[in-house]
């Protein structure tokens, strides 16, 4: 029996969209997140050098150039070039992932290693940015980031075995410890490789994960196609029974697929980054295997293509009833596309806190009445009945549920507070629903999780605030109090 003081009692928040060991490796690495310009950036960079070892690769991510208070002087693109970056690491290749992960920034020294050359060519689905002389800055978007990481990760195969697994295990211990400190007691991981998916599944099996996880397997059909079904696996503590794809990039680094030219770079519409028959052919691989498809598409025309793909196979399928396939993100739509999603049963997996942090650039990016009818059109979408799962995205966004449930409800940006678009924001029933029961509906999990009924686990957070009644000023000063996890307190905070 726990006195909860008159504190606010409810439902474990379950993280709807995350990537679990890449929030684990943002807190071993390298986290850019409130970094506030290019300066900032390569001054962190150049301290870790001072204790790296030699030879080895410097890794970092979220890094956003739409959010720094300033562009550096020497930019193409409104990208920096690597030259200060170069200068400080000449001997350590650097690897430095956008916050959305489409887009990555290297060092002269992993270009030199990636072979990249002014004669190098874009990948189909992606682009070296250079500047007028034909050379590369060190930005590398969508498909093209592929040249760098491979490098990157034919440095990692001279790693031994047992270094790579002790890194991993520190990566996944903290990914915990974040999660259980901010009343997150289930995850939904999109996208785990099979090596990662067996190691879910032991720690699991030991008894040795300190919350539930959900997760996507992720690799191409060719992989998949013959052993995906060994993979499937349900139980309270580790469940695999989807896949995951995706056709699109990211808004901020033009990858989103659009129906129409982008507003501030006439003539371009972003990138189809993964074949529509290869995506076609997941599509039917899950069909097959009874799992659930969570296929990633932000632009309007992304979510277009994949609305087609998932109608096309139902019909193919009459007999396979409550699919329940979604599309992660459906940032931007089409309006005519919304009642699509409530017709076939789709779910919108979304994250609120990417509205208010891309708000500074989707106008710019998409023009007044794009963004204004379609742009996380969270409203519009419920109106039809639609179910929407809410998350963070982590590492792209911090895991943080409260800073999330804020950005639901109202909109706004935490330093501005300027509202976008105030009309499609969610009630804060609404938000926490999309952070519970209907992120528990969005991965079969609702008889189990999701709300705080007799039978189901006893996953429950309790905290300072009462986010129903509370002021909209003290929603962002809500603190964790309990977190419990199958009825054991894992983390208690005196009030």
């Amino acid at each position: 029996v726990i006195d909860a003081r008159g504190h606010f009692a409810m439902p474990g928040f379950i993280e709807g969209h995350g990537h679990f060991s890449g929030l684990g490796f943002s807190l071993v690495n390298l986290n850019f997140l409130t970094a506030r310009s290019w300066e900032q950036i390569v001054g962190m960079v150049e301290e870790r050098v001072k204790t790296a070892a030699e030879d080895s690769w410097i890794e970092g991510r979220g890094w956003h150039q739409e959010k720094w208070d300033s562009l550096p002087v020497k930019s193409v693109q409104g990208y920096p070039i690597h030259t200060s970056l170069s200068k400080i690491s000449p001997n350590h290749a650097v690897i430095l992932f956008h916050a959305s992960g489409h887009s990555l920034f290297a060092n002269e020294k992993a270009m030199e290693l990636a072979g990249i050359g002014k004669d190098t060519p874009d990948p189909e689905g992606g682009r070296i940015v250079r500047n007028k002389r034909g050379e590369a800055i060190g930005v590398f978007e969508e498909r093209a980031m592929d040249l760098v990481r491979t490098a990157y990760e034919k440095y990692r195969e001279g790693l031994s075995t047992e270094a790579k697994e002790r890194e991993w295990q520190t990566a996944i211990a903290l990914a915990e410890a974040e999660c259980i400190d901010n009343g997150i007691t289930s995850f939904q991981d999109a996208g785990s490789t099979f090596e990662e998916l067996a190691r879910y599944r032991k720690l699991a099996d030991k008894g040795e994960l300190d919350i539930r996880l959900w997760a996507m397997a992720r690799q191409n059909y060719e992989t998949m196609k013959d052993v995906v079904a060994k993979y499937k696996y349900v139980s309270p503590f580790f469940t695999c029974n989807a896949i995951k794809s995706e056709v699109d990039g990211a808004l901020g680094a033009f990858g989103a697929w659009l129906l129409k030219p982008y507003n501030d770079k006439p003539g371009f519409t972003g990138q189809n980054t993964t074949d529509i028959y290869e995506v076609r052919k997941i599509a039917g691989l899950a069909m097959d295997n009874d799992m659930q498809l969570c296929v990633h598409a932000i632009g309007d025309r992304a979510n277009k293509v994949v609305l087609d793909i998932y109608e096309g196979m139902a019909e193919m399928h009459p007999e396979k009833k409550d699919l329940r396939w979604r599309i992660e993100h459906a940032q931007h739509l089409a309006v005519e596309d919304i009642p699509r999603f409530a017709k076939s049963g789709i779910i919108a997996s979304m994250q609120g806190v990417h509205c208010t942090s891309d708000a500074p650039f989707v106008v710019k990016r998409l023009g007044m009445e794009r963004a204004r009818t379609g742009a996380y059109a969270w409203r519009s979408l419920l109106k039809k009945g639609v179910h929407i799962a809410n998350g963070t995205d982590a590492p792209v966004e911090d895991v943080d549920p409260i800073r999330n449930f804020y950005a639901t409800v109202t909109r706004k940006r935490e330093d501005s507070r300027v509202p976008f678009f105030p009309e499609q924001r969610m009630t804060r029933a609404e938000a926490i629903k999309s952070y519970t029961l209907d992120n528990a509906y969005a991965a079969k999990e609702e008889q189990v999780k999701g709300s705080l009924s007799v039978g189901k686990y006893a996953d429950i957070v309790i905290l300072s605030k009462n986010l129903l009644k509370c002021r909209e000023s003290d929603i962002l000063k809500t603190r964790v109090l309990f977190t419990i996890v199958n009825g054991v307190i894992v983390k208690h905070k005196v009030s």
